[in-house]
């Protein structure tokens, strides 16, 4: 008998069994396709690795603001996305290598009652069982995909030529990453959002910022948009970002009886499912669908099944990243939240145009914003659009994890010329 069988080897699951392994336990990995799960094969990494090639394409077509004179460089795409599979393969060997003592089962998975997993033929018997099966591309029902010129993100990262045109469907972070890096590369890029802004979820400056951004940038920006007004015989693809939702068909949860709501599986605060040895970790659990998140809610629920002493709860700080460019990152309250929730706060900004290393780099677009609480002037939240914002997010995800005020990160000395000397500068 196993301690745990944890089905799915996404982010969740991986890191749940790695804890499982370090703690001792007899653990099983389940998993039909690759290990890695959405972030590695389908979402994060090939994402980031082929908009990291954009950027350099970018800094070469710009290298003479240096004093660099390049003639002519040309994207060859089919070397970038050998690029991107080398860098999954890397990565992938290297998770493959950290699951020493860990059994890895490569095949579909059913679970049968609450301790028992059918799986490659035969029933394992274990005493948890964790939910780790992560989410898909939500599909318009007006806007079936073909899988080929109407595509999801899966599609997008594996096509074989740079498209001449695109439209995207949808303005939230993957829309607006997918944006970025095709018009990067030299495609028309058309993007529809039926919201008022883009990247609604998101601090009101920082989508109004990235707008104006995307549209020097030649990027054609429909906010307010109805897809039905497009024609989709002008674009060569048209790809469809509308989110993505849980995944767990075919497990026999519902068999079971297993509470479902929205399409997810519900989960308490420390990550169990309505039935006691089932507990449920990632994107399945539909709160919130980010890779890091996923990773931590994975050790939590393995804390949660085998400690005896205080549990952890599924709801720590969770910072959120958009890698457009310039990059955009949130932690906490955002000001717009604050203000509809009738809380008395105060935003501190500072923009990037004051400092002198994003002169250095020539990205001066953008800005930091930190919210605090009016009463004690502690950070509760903040946003930051700008260069390596995803980097910079971290220091403020610490301050307000360890509930620092704006006075006390005044007193810290950030570095000098550096992009985080904008964090001290903002609260001064």
């Amino acid at each position: 008998m196993y301690d745990l069988s944890i089905i799915g080897a996404g982010w969740a699951g991986f890191n749940a069994a790695l804890r499982a392994k370090e703690l001792g336990l007899k653990v099983c990995l389940i998993d039909s396709h690759r290990i890695g799960g959405t972030c590695l094969n389908y979402g994060c990494i090939p994402t980031k690795s082929l908009i990291a090639c954009a950027k350099v394409f970018s800094l070469a077509k710009k290298s003479s603001v240096f004093g660099i004179e390049l003639d002519n460089p040309r994207v060859n795409f089919a070397a970038i996305q050998e690029r991107k599979n080398k860098v999954v393969r890397q990565l992938a060997a290297g998770m493959q290598s950290q699951l020493s003592g860990i059994d890895f089962i490569n095949s579909a998975a059913k679970i049968v009652s609450a301790r028992e997993v059918k799986v490659d033929g035969r029933v394992i018997n274990s005493k948890f069982i964790l939910v780790a099966t992560g989410s898909r591309p939500v599909e318009l029902p007006e806007l079936k995909f073909d899988r080929k010129k109407v595509i999801s993100s899966d599609e997008a990262l594996a096509l074989s030529e740079v498209p001449p045109s695109m439209l995207i469907i949808g303005g939230g972070v993957i829309g607006c990453e997918f944006a970025g890096l095709f018009s990067g590369l030299g495609t028309q890029v058309t993007i529809a959002e039926k919201m008022p802004l883009l990247l609604p979820t998101e601090d009101r400056d920082a989508a109004r910022k990235i707008e104006v951004v995307f549209k020097k940038k030649g990027i054609k920006v429909a906010t307010g948009a109805d897809i039905s007004a497009f024609d989709l015989k002008q674009y060569s693809q048209v790809l469809v970002c509308v989110g993505r939702v849980p995944y767990f068909q075919g497990l026999g949860l519902e068999d079971l009886g297993v509470e479902f709501k929205n399409k997810r599986i519900v989960v308490d605060d420390y990550l169990q499912s309505s039935l006691e040895n089932i507990y449920a970790a990632g994107d399945c659990t539909g709160k919130i669908m980010l890779a890091h998140y996923a990773a931590y809610q994975g050790v939590a629920a393995v804390d949660n099944m085998f400690s005896e002493g205080r549990k952890k709860p599924g709801n720590p700080v969770v910072p959120s990243c958009v890698f457009t460019e310039p990059q955009i990152a949130s932690v906490g309250v955002k000001e717009n939240d604050a203000a509809a929730g009738g809380r008395q706060f105060k935003a501190h900004k500072f923009d990037f145009r004051a400092n002198a290393m994003a002169h250095i780099l020539d990205e001066a677009e953008g800005f930091v914003k930190i919210i605090t609480e009016q009463e004690n002037n502690r950070i509760i939240g903040a946003s930051i659009v700008g260069p390596q914002a995803s980097e910079l997010i971290a220091v403020l995800a610490v301050a307000i994890n360890s509930r620092l005020t704006a006075s006390q990160v005044r007193e810290m000395i950030f570095a000098h010329p550096t992009l985080s000397e904008s964090i001290h500068e903002s609260v001064n």
